[in-house]
């Protein structure tokens, strides 16, 4: 096979990192290092974590140096991820990453070409290196540059647990792995309030005579799956797909702004901010109601806050409530919530009188699956 080489990025934890940022930090650098030893089992030639502080470099342009790198140290292709990307991987899966990036062709394979964790690019040295390829802000939008600006073909692996990827405390508890769950507990992590409500989100599933309220970046896959494993009823609001991956500079523009929304072109011009369904009621009725609000809904519920976060301060997560604020409003823990407004949301999703799992693209995609997935017994607890 010609030689590859895998690029994991790890960010380490800055100094004033709170426990919960600090064991979700731990847990992917063990990860990364896993991914590590497999993807030299799967026989890629040079594996290397590239861990380091945040330092304001844009995913594009580290992409661009490690692809120079990787072609001058003799690699024909290169796979890169994130170090809390698909934890499920398997062997299996890891191989055929290597083999997509050691064809002579350029092309690309991804877990989600909409919205990717991992990408195996082939035929670097013909690509020149990905020397045009633009300052995305971060790897989802990647299969989409490759395929409509590089031009050329980008392929996904449809994989659905491929698309775990540990980006907040919760997906921790999410993903199941032991280690991890005890991470969260060693370093005095409240659970209480999140393992409640993921038990009755469970029980719900489980209820023929039940209903799931699930808001945010789902699919179609999503709801197929929740259709075959779920014996609840689902009400679902699916909006903001692509909220990551939509980047103008994906699409070749090179006026976008910081947020990677730009201005200048009819196609341009005619794009939107990100907007919510349910961001415009808690605009109307103020975050303290959204509680209630889904309890007329359905008897549990799944929400995608990461939605409402870019309804109210825009697609740029840099001018959204610290990760600290994030992760602790996926752990329904308001009292450790510095911004009012998400605040007040929180405490009324932990006080609703339903059970209510707030979260990002992990819990309203692949995680609400693996909740399902063991949550009926079959066949007999099967919606008729």
């Amino acid at each position: 096979m010609p030689p590859v080489a895998v690029r994991i990025l790890h960010a380490e934890a800055g100094p004033n990192a709170e426990p919960p940022e600090r064991t979700l930090i731990a847990a992917r650098a063990a990860l990364a290092e896993r991914h590590r030893r497999g993807f030299l089992a799967a026989g890629a030639a040079d594996v290397r974590v590239v861990a380091g502080q945040p330092d304001g470099i844009a995913f594009g342009a580290r992409l661009r140096g490690l692809a120079a790198e990787a072609l001058q140290s003799g690699a024909c292709g290169i796979v890169v991820l994130g170090s809390g990307s698909v934890p499920l991987a398997t062997e299996r899966d890891r191989r055929v990453f290597v083999a997509a990036a050691a064809s002579a062709s350029p092309a690309a394979l991804a877990n989600n070409v909409y919205s990717a964790d991992i990408v195996a690019i082939s035929g670097v040295a013909r690509l020149g290196g990905l020397r045009d390829l633009p300052d995305l802000t971060a790897d989802n939008a990647l299969p989409r540059w490759l395929a409509e600006v590089a031009g050329i073909p980008v392929s996904g692996l449809r994989r659905w647990r491929l698309g775990i990827d540990l980006d907040s405390p919760l997906d921790l508890l999410l993903s199941g792995r032991a280690t991890d769950v005890a991470r969260l507990r060693g370093a005095g992590i409240d659970v209480r309030a999140v393992n409640a409500r993921l038990a009755g989100v469970v029980a719900v599933l489980a209820d023929r005579r039940a209903e799931l309220v699930l808001a945010g970046r789902t699919s179609a896959a999503t709801l197929g799956a929740l259709e075959r494993d779920a014996a609840c009823r689902v009400r679902a609001l699916a909006e903001e797909r692509g909220l990551r991956a939509s980047s103008i500079l994906a699409l070749g523009a090179r006026d976008a702004g910081p947020d990677g929304r730009a201005a200048g072109s009819a196609t341009v011009a005619a794009r939107r901010p990100p907007r919510s369904t349910l961001g415009m009621l808690v605009d109307r009725d103020g975050p303290g109601a959204l509680g209630g609000l889904l309890a007329q809904l359905g008897d549990a519920a799944v929400v995608d806050t990461r939605v409402l976060m870019a309804h109210r301060w825009g697609a740029d997560e840099a001018g959204w409530p610290s990760a600290e604020d994030r992760f602790a409003a996926d752990l329904l823990l308001p009292d450790r919530i510095a911004d009012p407004w998400l605040r007040s949301l929180v405490a009324s999703l932990r006080d609703a009188p339903i059970p209510i799992l707030a979260g990002g693209h992990t819990l309203v995609g692949p995680g609400i699956r693996l909740l399902a997935a063991g949550a009926v017994p079959r066949p007999s607890a099967r919606r008729p």
